[in-house]
């Protein structure tokens, strides 16, 4: 039985531990959880935004989808914690100790505070600078992620939802972006190069100086409202073969060529 938030805070006024607790999708936004016992515990989907876990022992737990968005977890212990998919973004984790911790596809942001000397850019997590070369993130929800100046070079982005990321300066050469939700994307400087974009939705994205050259395919890519594409870029990508600028895209309705406003020749 998943334990309450009034149990817990029962619990711990009485100085009870919660190791190996069912927390599994529990609301503890804004709680004072300083010091306590959650080593091993279930914490799958947990609500632990705002939350003060300083000190706190979180040794092998299972924190897989947790929203630690501003969580403190200054010197808390996360040796060997789960924390696949977890929202770090505005997490504090100074003096945390992350040994052993699994934080793959974690996301965080340029607030997340890490610990001294902690090599984030190549664990695995999903944020500004990560080195996420050739990484299977398809299907991925990164809506609004901070992914500036990422290397995604060679990246599995199939139907990615990127709605309103920033991926500016980002390398996303040889990348697989079929069906990507790139609505509103900021992908200024992007290097886009050699790109897979069949059925991407690049909606008002804002692609002022990308690197567009090379793609591999675009049919049915929906450039419609996008920024920043020169004349010299748009030529470009009109002079696709016109089975990939006549192809629509199934979720706008839209073919390449109107969406970039192309005279397609029939």
């Amino acid at each position: 039985m998943t334990i309450t938030a009034d149990e817990i805070t029962k619990a711990l006024s009485e100085g009870k531990n919660l190791a190996k607790a069912n927390l599994q999708g529990i609301n503890l936004a804004n709680m004072d959880l300083s010091n306590a016992d959650l080593s091993a515990a279930n914490l799958i989907g947990a609500n632990l935004s705002q939350t003060n876990l300083k000190g706190a022992n979180l040794s092998g737990a299972d924190l897989r989808g947790v929203n630690l968005n501003k969580a403190n977890l200054e010197g808390a212990n996360l040796q060997d914690a789960y924390l696949f998919r977890a929202n770090l973004e505005g997490c504090c984790l100074k003096e945390a100790q992350l040994e052993g911790a699994k934080i793959q596809l974690a996301r965080y942001d340029s607030q997340t505070v890490w610990p001294e000397g902690y090599n984030y850019r190549n664990s695995g997590a999903v944020g500004p600078k990560a080195n996420l070369n050739g990484a299977f993130l398809s299907t991925a929800n990164l809506r609004n992620a901070d992914l500036r100046g990422a290397n995604l070079r060679g990246a599995y982005l199939s139907g990615t939802d990127l709605t309103g990321a920033n991926l500016e300066d980002a390398a996303l050469s040889g990348a697989n972006l079929q069906g990507a939700l790139l609505t509103g994307a900021y992908l200024r400087k992007a290097r886009l190069i050699g790109v897979e974009l069949q059925g991407a939705d690049l909606r008002a994205a804002d692609l002022t100086e990308a690197n567009l050259e090379q793609i591999q395919n675009l049919a049915g890519a929906d450039f419609t409202l996008a920024q920043g594409l020169t004349q010299e870029t748009k030529a470009m990508l009109c002079s696709r073969p016109a089975q990939e600028l006549g192809t629509w895209n199934p979720f706008t309705r839209c073919n390449t060529a109107q969406s970039l406003g192309c005279d397609l020749v029939s």
